[in-house]
């Protein structure tokens, strides 16, 4: 029984709240890890007031790069440190949101794990199959979640193409074709510091195969409910070595399955940025097409002779943005989704490590049955 009008009052208000699914909850408490990656600016400068969570530490050992993003977002300069183990100590985020080059992506799980902590990373996991089963262990052994954001798990056109998929509409999966990539980092300005470390081989573990090569990778391997391909073919090209004189610019892989293919291509040379692909089945195809709200599909169903345009499905929350899918994932038990689980990705680096070998040898390389 309510005691008063105005408890019964609040009492509605709230569950008006909850139905219009604006229920509130507490935020994630999370630390932002390296300031050399560029879409930690998009981060930043979007997302940093997300009612999804808190930022509570920065960590940066470049105190010039982190006195500029204190000055610029307005951090309180008592959650910024050069230290990660630090910030962690002291700021006690429950999970970190990682913007540093590649190669230090095992370094920052490896302390994250000693702590409890949880990750989310830019993409792609790692430099190379041996750190992303460093990675793996570490998680496993501190019963932490590693995940890897990548801008196309949030795509409605990608998830509907899934679904077409997995419910038959086109048949079995017979070749896939993804296409990901730009004109190219310094053509496209990105910042000094995150060029510096996008063209240096160690750091990035090559240069548009792996920038832009993962995205194909992890979508293939989503696509295939994480079986992993039996062969990887790769050549990659210097198109333009007097900008990037240490990696590849331009990169095709092939990866062979018992009754499939895939066509990844990766590139710094496109005219326009593009991350799109083709899926056909053994009776129809669904091609997805980039466009403001990558919203829309080309499909061609069996018995159609014309191919219709579809638009896709909103995807569900809290799976539709990573903000939500973190908060979800590591406060409600949320579970993981395929396109940024750690065990895919472990799969997409090993295919991209094997890329990488693929290329520099001139010859295909046969994955093992098992790892």
């Amino acid at each position: 029984m309510f005691r008063s009008a105005s408890s019964l009052l609040f009492a509605l208000l709230s569950l008006v709240s909850i139905s219009s699914g604006q229920a509130t909850h507490p935020p994630l408490r999370v630390g932002i890890v390296g300031l050399v990656h560029g879409h930690v600016h998009g981060f930043l400068g979007q997302s940093r007031h997300s009612p999804e969570i808190e930022i509570v530490g920065v960590a940066e050992p470049d105190r010039q790069l982190l006195i500029q993003a204190g000055t610029r977002y307005g951090f309180d300069p008592a959650i910024l440190f050069t230290d990660l183990e630090e910030m962690l100590a002291k700021a006690h985020p429950q999970a970190v949101l990682v913007y540093t080059n590649t190669f230090d992506h095992r370094r920052v799980v490896e302390i994250c794990a000693r702590h409890g902590v949880h990750v989310m990373m830019e993409k792609p996991l790692a430099v190379s199959f041996e750190d992303a089963q460093a990675i793996q262990k570490a998680a496993h052994t501190g019963n932490i979640h590693v995940l890897v954001n990548y801008e196309t798990s949030w795509y409605a056109s990608n998830h509907s193409a899934y679904d077409l998929v997995h419910t038959g509409a086109l048949g079995d999966v017979r070749k896939v074709v993804v296409h990901d990539g730009h004109n190219g980092p310094k053509e496209i300005n990105v910042e000094p510091e995150f060029l510096a470390w996008l063209t240096d081989p160690k750091l990035d573990g090559g240069g548009a195969l792996f920038d832009f090569g993962c995205y194909g990778a992890d979508l293939m391997t989503w696509l295939m409910d994480g079986q992993r391909p039996e062969t990887v073919t790769a050549v990659t090209q210097q198109i333009k070595p007097q900008i990037y004189a240490h990696v590849d610019d331009e990169a095709t892989i092939i990866l062979t399955y018992p009754h499939a293919q895939a066509i990844l291509q990766a590139s710094w040379n496109w005219p326009f940025g593009r991350k799109d692909m083709e899926v056909y089945g053994q009776t129809g195809y669904a091609i997805t097409v980039q466009n403001a709200h990558n919203n829309n599909l080309r499909v061609r169903r069996p018995g159609q002779e014309n191919e219709e345009q579809v638009e896709a499905k909103a995807v569900p929350a809290p799976y539709d943005n990573s903000l939500s899918y973190l908060r979800a994932v590591v406060i409600d038990g949320a579970k993981e989704d395929g396109l940024s689980s750690l065990d895919t990705n472990v799969t997409v680096t090993e295919i991209l490590d094997a890329a990488r070998r693929s290329a520099a040898s001139g010859k295909t390389i046969q994955l093992s049955s098992s790892r």
